[in-house]
């Protein structure tokens, strides 16, 4: 199934990094179905990540909010979400269309997560999903936060630019955590979390940012589809406020970058446009637990 699974991107840097066969081991657990714990620990979550292109190819990562059970698996292969990206979200207009699709929930108060990949098409109140790839993550740098606050809705204030703000580069640089969308040459997109100690994200100018990317499951799927098609999007939340910021742009593997613990390469990624929108979840988190599998 492993070989099925995988694209030529992946394999490649499955081989170049020495752990073929453990991505063929661990590819065993993809499955197109939705298993019933799976569905139960969808019908829990309060938010979810969602990475797709827009009409132009331009990958965006949004975050949807609504009450637990706005997300829920309908049958074994289908997953429908009863909410849209927020007023102002690049994505909201593009998933007007069927198009495909990664979805990560990720939830923080128990470092679980779990990824699907497939094909959404629009519904009058969001979208449905058809699901290719369904399979959990293990809860490695995921920082630990609790809902201490639920704030009333609002309307997004929106704000785009080509360049990072100096108050955006000050949020990037102590950020512990952000999610990634990437797709292969066929358009087959993914949702990613990464975390780390903060300054992990560095930021290297107004357009630039960098990161160390740690040992995770083997399979590459965010590396893969960057050594396939540069094109991804990063979403970076403010925990404390629900403002989101969204980049879209570009990436690069650099295999002989600065030397980091942990570290396998590094990821270069250069902006073509930032998006932040206030409100977009009313979720108020508390403090940061960091993950003891950060590297230092």
């Amino acid at each position: 199934m492993a070989n099925d699974l995988y694209h030529r991107g992946e394999l490649a840097v499955q081989q170049r990094m020495g752990q073929t066969a453990i991505a063929e081991r661990v590819g065993r657990m993809v499955r197109h179905e939705i298993p019933a714990a799976a569905a139960a620990f969808l019908a829990e979550q309060p938010q979810i990540v969602l990475a797709a292109a827009d009409d132009g190819g331009r990958i965006w990562t949004s975050l949807i909010a609504g009450p637990p059970g706005f997300v829920r698996a309908d049958d074994t292969r289908t997953i429908t979400i009863d909410g849209k990206p927020a007023v102002g979200d690049p994505l909201r207009a593009a998933l007007q269309h069927t198009r495909p699709v990664g979805l990560l929930a990720v939830q923080p108060q128990t470092r679980r997560r779990m990824r699907v990949n497939g094909t959404a098409e629009p519904t009058g109140g969001g979208v449905r999903i058809r699901t290719e790839q369904v399979y959990s993550n293990c809860p490695k740098y995921i920082t630990r936060r609790r809902v201490e606050a639920v704030q009333p809705p609002d309307v997004p204030q929106l704000r785009r630019a080509a360049e990072l703000s100096e108050a955006q580069r000050s949020t990037i640089a102590t950020s512990d955590t952000f999610f990634i969308g990437s797709a292969d040459l066929e358009g087959n997109t993914d949702a990613s979390h990464r975390g780390g100690n903060p300054g992990f994200l560095q930021v290297l100018s107004p357009t630039r940012l960098r990161w160390p990317d740690y040992r995770g499951n083997s399979m590459f799927m965010t590396l893969g589809n960057i050594s396939a098609s540069p094109r991804c999007g990063l979403l970076i939340p403010d925990w404390h406020t629900g403002t989101t910021l969204q980049l879209t742009g570009t990436a690069q593997i650099v295999w002989d970058g600065p030397a980091a613990p942990g570290a396998q390469c590094w990821i270069d990624f250069t902006l073509t446009e930032a998006v932040e929108l206030s409100n977009v979840s009313p979720l108020r988190w508390g403090a940061a637990e960091l993950s003891p599998a950060n590297p230092a």
